[in-house]
């Protein structure tokens, strides 16, 4: 066999995409997954009852239809299978009073019905959308550009030109306003705040965070613009479009094959050892799509060196996640108009219920009252499940990863702190709880419920330490520039030949595929 131009270690959506961009530059691309089928984070599968599909892990792909990656590759995906399913309401937000609000793919509609819930919140919401749209270009050239490059600083010095230096500073400072800070200043209405103040959680950020006010109005522009799309029968598409395409570009792609190292030679990656003793060789580089505990510490080990072994041990990860899925005999009857088309549903006390669970995680409890994310599948998607029936998929961004003790005081942790499947099926006992006080007569549609811990989770993808589904701590000081390192460089690694993608990189979690699509076009 001849060996391949670059090998790719991990099939996540940075891997696949940056698999399917090389290949259409004409490049040898070999995916290497140890699991038994690709996706990292995407994995569809029938865990409730037979007929009901259900994404395990990640299902909402706005962040990829609005990608430069999506724009490259979305023709090919399509010929390929790949369609989306939309709704025109992606996000919304219940309160244990029943006060609850919808947000719509409508700006003109949505600034009328939030300044119907509080006078001038309605106008301020369209100043916060808009603010982002009209810094578009900086911002998203931040976001989703190589930093250490000539287009960020032509990028960056043009900005500078035009606002001025201390105008530039302003704008940057602005940016690193906390939620709370952005919430609080900005909305009267508890309700409105209460809408935006969980969707820092799925940034990996919590509201007092520095910068989760600006990626709040980021995901509120995005979801505004382009809603909350799902893969049509499941994120399994996806991945059977860009296996498809990869090989439609010469690329092959093997499962089941486990990388326990990374072979140098002549002091460069020069290919991978797998675990079942089998050497590959590469003739350009070696791409691994993991976390830096992986890179430095499993497939590099002694040849990793002091400073990048001393950074990985101070890398830090983030909360937990904890899933679950439903299968309904009937779509849920919320007490709140319009609830029942939202794409992504937060229940939460508002504000301050999302700052105390984030905060009760980070210290290792388990939160009394978790911030619920609730996604509606079957609204968006009917073929998900039999005709009449419907499926929830149920995210809680705010799981301990190590347990010590629980905030209601309810639950003992157990003294290793670790997830067992007493604690897993206790602590979705609370989780439904909360459910059910909001939809009359849940209980009685259940047919089957499936519950992953942090550690379930973790089992599925070694990447997912501890459950942090973003590939460590997304807090300022480990993102931008410092991600992973400090002395980070875009993703090249101190080993010539070798290169870093995945959501421990810029720029960071989430489905956009954009490290593995800067790292192509840099290749």
């Amino acid at each position: 066999m001849t060996a391949p131009d670059h090998i790719i270690v991990g099939s996540g959506i940075n891997a696949l995409v940056c698999a399917a961009m090389l290949g259409g530059k004409g490049a040898k691309v070999l995916v290497l997954e140890r699991n038994d089928r690709i996706g990292g984070c995407m994995r569809t599968e029938e865990i409730t009852a037979p007929g009901f599909v259900h994404d395990v892990m990640a299902t909402t792909f706005v962040l990829f239809i609005t990608s430069p990656a999506f724009a490259a590759l979305g023709a090919d995906l399509a010929r390929h299978g790949l369609e989306f399913c939309h709704t025109g309401t992606p996000t919304g937000v219940l309160m244990p009073d029943g006060s609850h609000a919808v947000l719509s793919t409508d700006r003109a509609a949505n600034v009328a019905a939030i300044n119907a819930i509080a006078a001038r919140d309605g106008d301020r919401h369209a100043q916060d959308v808009g603010g982002i749209e009209r810094n578009a270009g900086l911002l998203f050239g931040l976001l989703g550009g190589a930093l250490w490059s000539y287009p960020t600083a032509k990028l960056l010095a043009g900005d500078t030109w035009r606002r001025g230096p201390r105008g530039l500073a302003a704008f940057l400072g602005e940016a690193l306003v906390p939620a709370r800070g952005w919430l609080e200043s900005s909305y009267q209405s508890q309700t409105i705040r209460a809408l935006w103040a969980p969707w820092v959680l799925h940034a990996g950020l919590g509201p007092e965070d520095a910068f989760s006010g600006q990626i709040a109005k980021v995901i509120a522009f995005a979801l505004e613009a382009a809603g909350a799309p799902i893969v049509k029968g499941g994120a399994k598409n996806l991945l059977a479009a860009f296996e498809a395409l990869i090989r439609e570009r010469g690329g092959d792609i093997r499962t089941g094959a486990d990388v326990a190292s990374i072979v140098q030679a002549g002091g460069r990656a020069a290919g991978v050892r797998l675990a079942s003793g089998e050497t590959i060789t590469a003739n350009k580089s070696v791409i691994c799509s993991v976390t830096p505990t992986q890179l430095y510490g499993r497939l590099l080990g002694k040849d990793a060196s002091k400073d990048d072994v001393e950074a990985t041990r101070k890398y830090r990860y983030g909360k937990g996640n904890f899933q679950i899925h439903y299968a309904l005999t009937k779509p849920p009857f919320w007490r709140g108009e319009g609830l029942d088309k939202v794409a992504l549903l937060h229940l939460t006390p508002g504000l301050d219920g999302v700052s105390k669970a984030c905060n009760e995680a980070a210290r290792g409890m388990l939160p009394e009252v978790p911030t619920i994310c609730v996604g509606q599948p079957h609204a968006l998607d009917p073929s998900r499940c039999p005709e009449g029936r419907a499926i929830l998929w149920l995210q809680l961004p705010e799981a301990p990863r190590h347990i010590k003790g629980d905030a209601a005081g309810k639950l003992d942790a157990p003294a290793d702190g670790q997830w067992t499947e007493a604690l897993r099926e206790a602590y979705a006992d609370r989780v439904e709880a909360i459910l059910a006080g909001h939809v009359d007569g849940f209980k009685d549609s259940v047919i089957a419920r499936r519950a992953y811990s942090p550690a379930d989770l973790e089992a599925m993808n070694i990447n997912l330490v501890g459950g942090d589904p973003y590939g460590g701590s997304s807090v300022v000081d480990q993102s931008f520039l410092w991600r992973p390192f400090k002395t980070s460089r875009n993703h090249r690694t101190g080993i010539k030949g070798l290169y870093h993608i995945g959501a421990s990189t810029h720029p960071g979690a989430g489905l956009g595929g954009g490290s593995g699509f800067l790292l192509a076009g840099k290749l």
